[in-house]
């Protein structure tokens, strides 16, 4: 015979917080620092979430300050290859792009959309692409996303 094992009503009260938890994905480049330093600014303590920075090589890595609960990972276009593999130093905008798509794939489920905010700083080629991704792919309310408006994304 087998038991089923009941969680406890605290166990199912965290797990309920939890999958309304409110996530930040937020994608910068070299270009974009200024922005981004004051998109994470404005972020309460308790958020959660990652930071995708894409940067030329690494020695343009740096520092920037964000919440405990928030991931940020530097993303050195130097080091990294095209999505074809030839050797090829990677494009503005794929590195971050590809990061981004991958995150919001693994990250973005069982209702989890609903409560991120998407933030996207870098330029309009990798921008455009994470911007079609999360709206046609997985469905993300365009109201959840910011982007310049001087890319006419979301208009």
């Amino acid at each position: 015979m087998t038991t089923a094992i009941q969680p406890s009503a605290r166990a199912e009260r965290r797990a309920a917080r939890r999958s309304r938890r409110a996530q930040h994905l937020i994608v910068a480049d070299e270009s974009s620092l200024p922005e981004l330093e004051l998109a994470l600014a404005a972020l309460p303590l308790c958020a959660t979430g990652r930071v995708f920075v894409e940067v030329p090589d690494a020695d343009a890595i740096g520092t920037v300050a964000v919440p405990p609960r928030m991931i940020v990972s530097w993303l050195p276009r130097a080091s990294r290859p095209t999505a074809s593999g030839l050797g090829r130093r990677c494009a503005v905008g794929a590195a971050a792009s590809r990061a981004a798509i991958a995150w919001a794939d693994e990250m973005l489920c069982d209702g989890a959309e609903d409560a991120t905010t998407v933030t996207l700083l870098g330029g309009f080629l990798g921008t455009a692409d994470i911007v079609e991704h999360l709206t046609d792919r997985l469905g993300i309310d365009a109201q959840r996303i910011s982007v310049p408006e001087r890319f006419g994304l979301l208009s």
